[in-house]
């Protein structure tokens, strides 16, 4: 373990630059660049609002978030959700896709999907800008009055819960996706499971007791359940969040283990 810590530390400048090049070539041939960053959280949100809010309203609303905008509650659950999909997506085609540098240079070959998580993580922290400007712009209007209490700084607990959930899956997947290159195809028909029982834009409240205990199975939904409720007032699911982390430890103990023994081998597979 110190010989892994001395290791990421020599070259911890690196990942630095490794995750900066990833988010210039993310927008490479955008004309709005980064911008879009802002852009098309704040147009899915629309979207999903306009689709879903009006049939939500008719079935019922959660009283854990009584009083919040409904773009609000959507915004929340897609952006923690949009971070989770890109990052691990980005660390699964890391290894096959710096596959000649990885060849021709040594550098710590976690490096590459850790630098993808990174660069999708600085993007997903930028992003919150428009979390915070709809949560504004709704309190300007008077249709929302949020609740400010220090239950909202402890909001960054789930956003560190969700960080340490994609290393785990970012890594196991990147090991994964070297041997088996269907692992892409299986993992986006699984985020799309992942979505859907995340109650992204509906309540999970309003379904039955075995739905409920379905989608609470589903580590995601803890962690944006908890972190709405943290950024709406509201103290934590303790038995989510202690759930949550038990997975994202697991995760990344188990990642950190198949990718370490198997890094030896990708050369011969990529």
């Amino acid at each position: 373990m110190s010989q892994v810590i001395k290791n990421f530390n020599r070259y911890r400048y690196l990942l630095g630059e490794l995750a900066k090049k990833n988010i210039k070539l993310k927008y490479r041939r955008s004309y709005l660049g980064i911008l879009w960053t802002l852009i098309e959280p704040l147009l899915t949100m629309i979207v999903l609002s306009v689709i879903f809010g009006e049939l939500l309203q008719r079935n019922g609303r959660d009283a854990a978030f009584e009083g919040v905008p409904f773009p609000v509650y959507v915004l929340t659950g897609r952006l923690l959700y949009s971070f989770f999909s890109s990052s691990t997506n980005s660390a699964m085609k890391s290894i096959r896709t710096n596959g000649g540098m990885i060849k021709k240079v040594y550098v710590p070959k976690y490096m590459y999907p850790l630098s993808g998580i990174l660069s999708n993580f600085v993007i997903f922290l930028i992003s919150l800008v428009v979390l915070v400007g709809v949560m504004v712009f709704f309190m300007v209007s008077g249709t929302y009055e949020a609740p400010m209490n220090w239950y909202m700084l402890l909001s960054v607990v789930p956003l560190i819960n969700l960080l340490m959930l994609a290393v785990g899956t970012g890594l196991i997947l990147a090991t994964l996706c070297v041997f088996f290159r269907d692992i892409e195809y299986l993992w986006s028909v699984l985020l799309m499971l992942i979505m859907y029982c995340s109650a992204i834009f509906y309540f999970a409240s309003s379904l039955g007791p075995q739905k409920q205990a379905l989608i609470r199975a589903n580590p995601l939904f803890g962690i944006i359940h908890n972190f709405r409720r943290a950024l709406f007032g509201q103290p934590f699911d303790m038995t989510l969040l202690a759930y949550t982390f038990g997975v994202s430890i697991v995760a990344m103990g188990v990642g950190m283990f198949v990718f370490y023994r198997k890094q030896d081998t990708f050369i011969l597979n990529i």
